[in-house]
């Protein structure tokens, strides 16, 4: 399922990153990579806030889609 779908304060585990290549290459830098754990903090209109290794990260509806958990 999509990030942009998951339930606030649940820990989830990366699957595998969509989207092209630019956009990987964004998420990756961010620390969005398969294996990963991942924690929602916040979800408004399919805008996140994600606690991922240590820090806090806020990504668009559109880059939550593109991450799988």
């Amino acid at each position: 399922m999509p990030l942009a779908m998951a339930d606030v304060g649940t820990v989830n585990t990366i699957r595998r990153i969509g989207g092209n290549e630019e956009t990987r290459r964004f998420l990756e830098n961010l620390g969005f990579v398969a294996g990963a754990e991942v924690t929602v903090l916040s979800a408004i209109g399919g805008n996140v806030i994600v606690n991922i290794k240590d820090s806090r990260v806020a990504i668009n509806a559109d880059m939550a889609r593109h991450i799988m958990v």
